[in-house]
């Protein structure tokens, strides 16, 4: 059984311990075997391993004693989180109007009101370089305190040099260089995959004490069609530590993993996928179907190691996020959930409650209900109040930004802490399923501390996302006539070497950075906004022709953290 061995810790002592390829044809085979075995019950008891108790001084992170590296910390998870998206947008019934489809089509059909988008002045490193300094900036944070970067991406513009070496630039005058972790690419998995490596470094025996930094951020553009409008944009930070407001539940990840062609950029000089919308939705659906199956398990095995034989529904999630590719997907998943837990149940009331009159499909099969309007619509209405109460307030930046791939999901998890107040979530569990075509899965969960006292972690987490959608407002619209040629120009323009971008810089936020030049071997170079207008711009960040010379200090103080400043069939699952 996993313990938490710091918790119930006297002051001063803590307790430290040291822990097949399918075809995307055979989606429906797989996910219907897997989830029969499933029902049948194949949960193992977990080792216990041995304990030792050692000194440790109530410190912040970062100040560890090195006779404690090794330990499980207690409430590791998401300390701080910052989001980044462009300055202008396209407002989705005006797109309709222009692409000549009917009124609806996207705005009721997808679910979507405005779309984020860049000009050829952002790319990759110029986002991630962006919600970096803004989260670093707006936290008091010192780059010593990091030591562990991670970047998940699928906007590649570098087969091999990483944005995570683009972003240690702004590392330079701290003399920080002792930085591990990397970048991760599976399409919109890759920040997922990001955050779990900088969770189980913390964990870890390689542990130094320091902070770890999570970035997620893509530009998602797709061809002129039906495509298009879920596009988008942006970038998610996310401090990760100890004692977090937001802390990983350990044991309880649900993952699927299989082959498919769903979604897939093989064109190395575009930027656009190869999508195969029909099958990217049932990718994910049968994914989300398999997931929760498996979280199922996990959280049914711990609760008898308790002695509780309660039956796990999705009543016992505060909130629900998911990977948002457009906004109605996520209102059919929450749908999918709640016909598995029908399904799952072994007597469900029919006559009142959530699943009243829902009696005709108690003998559906999953798999064969992906397209199943009636199974669809029935379980829509079933799970409205649901999803109205748990899910919809987390659609914010979905519904005015669209799809930012990687950071999508997390997108909706800074949604929701916005939307709510720190009481309103404190103590509740937060569900999050994490999707990228290829495709990999995992539904895991967030456990809200219950210390919402003015000036907590909680407190001031929720302080510094309150301003969404003041930002959201304060963008630029942009006729579709001039996004469109946006497109074009980024279509025309993408990789080319020796090029100077055309558009203009006064169009970005202050304190955005941007590119300023791509050089004739493709070395990129940016320069920031300044935060305040009438300062000068701040120097720029060129490719660098020598080692730094900086000398990197010696194990660092962690400074605390002060309050902050104040037909969608069509498309893809992506």
């Amino acid at each position: 059984m996993v313990c938490e061995p710091w918790l119930d810790r006297k002051p001063g002592v803590a307790r430290c311990r040291r822990s097949a390829a399918l075809s995307s044809l055979n989606i429906k085979a797989a996910v219907g075997g897997q989830l029969k075995a499933e029902q049948r019950g194949n949960s193992a008891d977990a080792k216990t391993s041995p304990t030792n108790s050692v000194t440790f001084s109530n410190r912040m992170p970062g100040s560890a004693s090195s006779s404690c590296f090794g330990p499980w910390p207690k409430d590791v998870g998401v300390i701080a989180m910052e989001l980044y998206f462009p300055s202008q947008y396209v407002d989705q019934a005006e797109l309709e109007q222009f692409d000549g489809v009917a009124a609806g089509k996207y705005t009721v059909g997808l679910g979507q009101a405005r779309m984020g988008f860049c000009s050829d002045r952002e790319d990759i490193n110029s986002l991630c370089l962006t919600v970096v300094q803004r989260l670093m900036e707006r936290n008091a944070l010192s780059y010593d305190s990091i030591g562990r970067l991670e970047v998940g991406t699928e906007t590649i513009i570098d087969k091999s040099k990483s944005v995570k070496t683009v972003l240690m630039q702004l590392f330079e005058d701290s003399g920080n260089t002792d930085v591990e972790g990397i970048d991760t690419t599976n399409a919109c998995y890759g920040g997922t995959a990001a955050l779990f490596n900088a969770v189980n470094w913390v964990e870890s025996s390689s542990w130094d004490g320091r902070y770890a930094l999570v970035v997620a951020g893509d530009i998602a553009v797709y061809a002129t069609g039906s495509a298009r409008p879920t596009g988008g944009a942006g970038a998610v930070a996310m401090l990760i530590g100890p004692n977090a407001p937001l802390a990983f539940e350990r044991g309880l990840r649900g993952t699927h993993m299989q082959h498919a062609y769903d979604f897939y950029k093989p064109d190395m000089v575009s930027e656009y996928p190869v999508v195969d919308g029909k099958l990217s939705i049932e990718c994910y659906l049968s994914a989300l179907d398999r997931c929760y199956s498996v979280y199922r398990n996990k959280i049914h095995a711990q609760w008898q190691r308790e002695g509780s034989d309660k039956h796990f529904s999705l009543d016992d999630f505060g909130f629900l996020v998911f990977h948002s590719p457009y906004c109605k997907l996520v209102q059919k998943s929450l749908a999918r959930l709640m016909l598995n837990d029908f399904l799952n149940h072994p007597s469900p009331n029919t006559e009142t409650g959530h699943f009243a009159g829902l009696d005709p499909f108690r003998d559906v099969k999953p798999e064969e209900t992906y397209f199943d309007r009636d199974v669809e619509k029935a379980f829509m209405k079933a799970s409205a109040e649901l999803f109205e109460r748990k899910t919809k307030p987390s659609l914010l930046i979905s519904n005015q930004n669209g799809n930012m791939y990687t950071p999508s999901v997390y997108g909706c998890l800074a949604s929701l802490i916005a939307e709510h107040t720190a009481s309103q979530l404190a103590g509740q569990r937060i569900g999050v399923f994490s999707y990228g075509s290829g495709f990999a899965a995992t539904l895991y969960s967030l456990r809200v501390t219950q210390d919402h006292t003015p000036g907590s972690g909680l407190d001031k987490l929720v302080s510094s996302l309150s301003d969404l959608r003041v930002r959201l407002d304060s963008r630029q619209k942009v006729p579709p006539p001039v996004f469109s040629e946006s497109m074009k120009l980024r279509e025309e323009t993408h990789h080319l070497a020796s090029y100077v971008p055309r558009s203009s810089v006064e169009d970005l936020f202050p304190g955005t950075w941007y590119l300023t030049r791509v050089d004739d071997k493709h070395r990129r170079e940016y320069k920031r906004r300044p935060v305040d207008d009438e300062l000068p711009a701040e120097p720029e960040l060129a490719r660098s022709s020598t080692a730094s010379e900086h000398i990197p200090s010696p194990v660092k103080k962690m400074p605390r953290i002060p309050g902050a400043v104040a037909g969608p069939e069509a498309t893809s699952s992506k």
